[in-house]
C-alpha cells in the first residue's frame, strides 16, 4: 500500500538571515516543490529570474527551513514494516515523525527509505523535514577541511546536490530547499522488489532478457516468495527461498524487433513486468513494470591511422551523432513534468538531434525524461553527476556517492535509448591542464571515482553498455584528455579565444562540446530584464550574462564578422544570427570529416532560466535562430562548401540508408545576380557516407572577393553557399524585400519575394505575437528568388508588422552599404 504525502505541507523559516516578514510567516508549500518557488506562490519574493532579483534572494540559500503536513494513518491491514520513501530532498535534511527523528539525509540525488514502523500511529501523524543552509554547510566543510579546486564561486563539490544549483556561466544562483520529488508512505507485507534490473541482449537473433531482482523482507519470520517476470508474452514463474534475497532469471525473445534511434529504424518497445506473491496466501505484495527495447550498443575505441575512434555502434551499425547537451531544464526542476520534457525533446528531434548529453552538473532526470527518449529514438548519454571540480574520496562524501551511483544505475537500466555511461564532465582535463595538481598536492580530486569506483559499479550492475572515465577523453590516462586524435573532446577555445572559423583548424575523432552565445528571443528577453534604456551591458543584461567576459567575447565575434551595431534592437539580431553561423560553420566541418569525425554534441540544446546563453531554446522555451541553423546543419543529407587545399569543395553527407544519386549545379555568381561561370556534375554518395567534389579553380577563385558567391544546388533540393568575406566586407545590397501576407487557419503565410541578393531572411515572429513561431528561418536568396514562411501562432496580428524591420531580418540590414 502506497499514500502519496503531497497535500496540506507548510513551509516557515527556522534560522538564518530570512527578512522579518518572512521570518516570521508560516506558508502553504507544494510538494514536490522547494523554497523558491513557495515564497513566489505567497508573493513573499519577486521572481527569482526577472533583473536582479537573483542577488537580492541570495539569502535563500543561507536560511534554514522546515517543511510540516499532517496526515492520517487508519490503515487496519497488519504490515510487518512501514517505510517513508523520500525519492528527493533537497539536501540537508533531518526527517521527524510525530516527534521523532528518523533519517537525516545530505544527498539531493538519491531515494532514502526510512523505516517508521515504529513511529507511525493510527490516526493523525505529524511529518517534518528541516532543511539546513546548503550553502552555510558547504562553506562550514570548506573551512574545516580546505578547499578544493572548483569553478564558479561556491564550493558545490563537498556536497552532493546539483552543481548548477549554486551557480553557472549559463545559470542563476539560486541555492534551494525542499520536497523536489514525490514523498510517500508505504506498508508492506511480508517483502517488497527492493530492485528491478532487466538487462537486454541480441545475439544471433534472439533476445536475451536476464532480470536481477532484490527483495526488501519484514518480519520476524521470513517465508518462501513467488516471483514472475513477463515479457512479451513470455512468462517464467519461481520461487524464491525464505533465506534468499534475490534472484536471476533469463527469458529468451525470438526474432524481436530491434530498437532504434530514429533516423536509423523503428523504436518498438516490449513491456515487461515483475510480480511478487505470496506463496502461502497466493496475494499479490508488489509489482513493477515498465518497457524496454532490443538492441546492442558498443563504443567502438579502436586505433587507426587517424589515432583512437570513438564511434556509437548500435545493433552493429555505426551511427553518426548528431547531439546536444542536455542541461536541467529549470532552475527549479521539479517544474520540469512529462509535457515539458515532450516539448523539449520534440524540438531536438524537429531539429535532427539524435542524441542528448544529460550533463554531470545537473541531475538525473526523472523517468519520464528517459521514457520519451525511448519512444522518440532519443539516444541518451548519462553522465554521473561531477562536474567543474575536484571531488573529495574520503567519507562522508564517498558512502553518498556509492549509493547515488548504484540507485541512478539501477533506475535507468531498462531504458533502450540509454547507450553511455560517463564518469565526469571536465574534471580529468581540469587536473591536466587547469593548475589543480598544484594547489591539490596529495589529495584526492575524485580520479578513484572515474577510474574505479563507478566503472566498477557500470560492470556490476550494466554490463550491457559502454563507460568513458570522463568528457571529454582519450581513452587512456597515457594521451592528454582533450587530444583531438584521440577519443571525445571539447572545443572551447573557439568562443573564449578565437573567432569560430577556427573550427576548421581541428580534425575530430569525436566533438562532446562545442558552441556560442547569442541571446534570447525577444519575448523572453523583455520579460525577464527591464532595464530603461535596454542595452547590452545594461544592469539587468548584466545579471543574465553569466559567462567571463561575455559580452567582451560576443563584441568581438560581432567585430570579425558584421561590426558591433549601436542599436539594440540590431545587437540582439546581430549576435543570434552570429551564434548560428558559428554553430552551423562547425557541424558542418565536423560533419564534411565524416568518418574520421563520427559525431557532435553542441552545448547545448536548453536554458534554465531567460539569460544569455549557447542554448538554441531559450529559457522560456522559444527556439532562437540558433535552432534553425542546427536543423539545416543536421540534415540527413547535406550539402557543403569547404575549404580544402588552398581551393573550394563540396562535400555531399549522406546520413540514410539509401544511395544518394544526384547532380550539382555549381556557380560562381556576382551578388546582382549574374553567371560568371558554372559547372555540373553527377555525385552518387554512399549510404551513411560521403562524397568530395573539388571544384575548379577558375569557379572556386572570385574575380571580385567582395561581390562575388559561389552557389551549389542538387537536383534533389540541397543547396550550400560560399562567401569569400565576412559580411562586414562585402558588398550587400541593401535588403529589396516585397512581402504579401495572407491570413491562414491558426496564422499567416508570408511571402517573400527578393529583388536583390538578401542573406538570412528572418521572421523574428515572436516579436508580432508571443507565442508565433515561424517554420523557417536564416534562408538566403538570390535576385529574383522567392520563399513562403508559415507563421503560426498569431492570431489577429496586423499584417503589416511581418514586414517591419524590426521582424523581418536580413544580414543585409547590418553591413549594407
Amino acid at each position: 500500500m502506497r499514500k502519496l504525502l503531497h497535500d496540506g505541507w507548510t513551509l516557515r523559516a527556522v534560522g538564518g538571515p530570512a527578512p522579518a516578514e518572512i521570518a516570521e510567516a508560516v506558508v502553504p508549500a507544494t510538494v514536490p516543490g522547494c523554497v523558491h518557488t513557495d515564497l513566489l506562490a505567497a508573493d513573499l519574493i519577486p521572481d527569482p529570474y526577472l533583473d536582479d532579483n537573483e542577488s537580492a534572494l541570495a539569502w535563500i540559500g543561507r536560511t534554514d527551513w522546515r517543511y510540516e503536513t499532517t496526515f492520517e494513518w487508519d490503515e487496519t491491514e497488519d504490515y510487518d514494516f512501514v517505510e517513508l520513501v523520500c525519492a528527493g530532498l533537497d539536501t540537508i535534511a533531518r526527517v521527524e515523525l510525530n516527534g521523532t527523528v528518523v533519517g537525516e539525509t545530505r544527498n539531493m540525488h538519491r531515494t532514502h527509505r526510512l523505516d517508521v514502523s515504529d513511529v507511525l500511529r493510527t490516526g493523525n501523524n505529524v511529518l517534518t523535514v528541516t532543511f539546513s543552509a546548503a550553502v552555510e554547510h558547504i562553506e562550514r566543510l570548506r573551512a574545516e577541511n580546505g578547499e578544493l579546486p572548483h569553478t564558479n564561486h561556491h564550493p558545490y563539490n563537498l556536497i552532493r546536490k546539483m552543481a548548477c544549483n549554486f551557480g553557472w556561466d549559463w545559470g542563476p544562483d539560486v541555492v534551494t530547499a525542499g520536497i523536489w520529488r514525490p514523498i510517500a508512505v508505504e506498508g508492506i507485507s511480508h517483502a517488497r522488489l527492493a530492485e528491478v534490473r532487466p538487462l537486454v541482449e541480441v545475439r544471433d537473433g534472439i533476445g536475451r532478457v536476464t532480470t536481477h531482482i532484490e527483495l526488501a523482507r519484514g518480519g520476524e519470520q521470513s517465508e518462501p516468495l513467488l516471483v514472475s517476470v513477463e515479457v512479451a508474452g513470455n512468462q517464467v514463474e519461481f520461487a524464491v527461498d525464505a533465506d534468499e534475497d534475490d534472484a536471476v532469471v533469463g527469458i529468451g525473445v525470438e526474432d524481436p524487433e530491434l530498437w532504434w534511434p530514429h533516423g536509423h529504424g523503428a523504436q518498438p518497445l516490449y513491456p515487461i513486468a515483475v510480480r511478487l506473491r505470496s506463496v502461502e496466501s497466493g496475494a499479490e505484495l508488489d509489482v513493477w513494470e515498465s518497457e524496454i527495447g532490443f538492441r546492442t550498443v558498443v563504443l567502438d575505441t579502436g586505433s587507426d591511422v587517424e589515432g583512437t575512434r570513438f564511434t556509437f555502434v548500435i545493433n552493429g551499425k555505426p551511427v553518426f551523432v548528431r547531439g546536444a547537451n542536455w542541461i536541467p531544464d529549470d532552475a527549479f526542476p521539479h517544474r520540469v513534468d512529462a509535457t515539458r520534457y515532450a516539448a523539449r525533446i520534440t524540438q531536438a528531434k524537429d531539429a535532427g538531434v539524435n542524441l542528448l548529453r544529460v550533463w554531470g552538473g545537473g541531475i538525473f532526470e526523472s523517468d519520464d525524461f528517459y521514457r520519451i527518449c525511448d519512444r522518440e529514438g532519443m539516444l541518451t548519454w548519462q553522465d554521473f553527476l561531477f562536474a567543474c571540480a575536484a571531488y573529495p574520496e574520503e567519507e562522508p562524501l564517498r558512502g553518498e556517492v556509492i549509493a547515488e551511483a548504484r540507485e541512478a544505475v539501477a533506475r535507468l537500466s531498462p531504458h533502450p535509448s540509454l547507450v553511455l555511461w560517463n564518469g565526469n564532465n571536465e574534471n580529468n582535463w581540469g587536473w591536466h591542464d587547469w593548475g589543480w595538481q598544484e594547489r591539490l598536492g596529495d589529495r584526492t580530486w575524485g580520479w578513484g571515482y572515474y577510474t574505479e569506483l563507478l566503472p566498477e559499479i557500470v560492470a556490476e550492475l550494466d554490463p550491457t553498455r559502454p563507460y568513458t572515465a570522463s568528457s571529454p577523453w582519450s581513452v587512456t590516462s597515457e594521451i592528454h584528455p582533450n587530444d583531438p586524435a584521440h577519443g571525445s573532446m571539447h572545443v572551447w577555445d573557439v568562443w573564449n579565444s578565437r573567432d569560430y572559423l577556427a573550427y576548421r583548424d581541428y580534425r575530430p575523432r569525436f566533438v562532446a562540446e562545442f558552441g556560442y552565445q547569442g541571446p534570447p528571443t525577444s519575448t523572453t528577453l523583455r520579460r525577464a530584464v527591464h532595464d530603461e534604456p535596454l542595452t547590452p551591458t545594461s544592469p539587468g543584461m548584466a545579471v543574465h550574462q553569466k559567462a567571463a567576459d561575455g559580452d567582451a567575447k560576443l563584441t568581438r565575434g560581432l567585430d570579425a564578422h558584421f561590426g558591433v551595431p549601436a542599436d539594440f534592437d540590431d545587437w540582439c539580431w546581430a549576435t543570434q544570427l552570429n551564434q548560428a553561423r558559428a554553430v552551423s560553420l562547425g557541424i558542418d566541418h565536423f560533419r564534411a570529416l565524416h568518418p574520421v569525425c563520427a559525431g557532435t554534441v553542441v552545448w547545448q540544446l536548453n536554458d534554465c532560466w531567460p539569460v544569455t546563453s549557447w542554448a538554441a531554446i531559450d529559457g522560456d522555451g522559444r527556439k532562437k535562430p540558433l535552432w534553425y541553423a542546427l536543423r539545416r546543419s543536421y540534415l540527413d543529407r547535406l550539402l557543403t562548401v569547404q575549404p580544402r587545399d588552398g581551393g573550394l569543395a563540396v562535400v555531399a553527407v549522406n546520413d540514410t540508408d539509401q544511395e544518394w544519386s544526384t547532380v550539382l549545379g555549381s556557380r560562381r555568381l556576382s551578388f546582382d545576380g549574374t553567371e560568371l561561370i558554372a559547372s555540373v556534375e553527377p555525385v552518387v554518395v554512399p549510404p551513411r557516407g560521403s562524397a568530395t567534389v573539388v571544384l575548379a579553380e577558375d569557379l572556386a577563385t572570385p574575380g571580385s572577393a567582395g561581390s562575388e558567391l559561389v552557389v551549389v544546388d542538387a537536383d534533389t533540393g540541397q543547396r550550400a553557399w560560399w562567401f569569400y568575406r565576412p559580411d562586414k566586407d562585402l558588398e550587400l545590397p541593401a535588403a529589396a524585400l516585397r512581402v504579401e501576407v495572407e491570413d491562414v487557419e491558426g496564422g499567416h503565410r508570408v511571402h517573400v519575394h527578393a529583388a536583390a541578393l538578401v542573406r538570412d531572411v528572418a521572421i523574428l515572429a515572436d516579436r508580432v505575437a508571443p507565442d508565433a513561431e515561424v517554420d523557417d528561418m536564416l534562408v538566403t536568396l538570390l535576385p529574383g528568388e522567392s520563399r513562403t514562411f508559415l507563421v503560426r501562432g498569431t492570431g489577429q496580428a496586423d499584417p503589416r508588422r511581418f514586414a517591419a524591420p524590426d521582424v523581418l531580418r536580413t544580414a543585409n540590414q547590418l553591413v549594407a552599404r
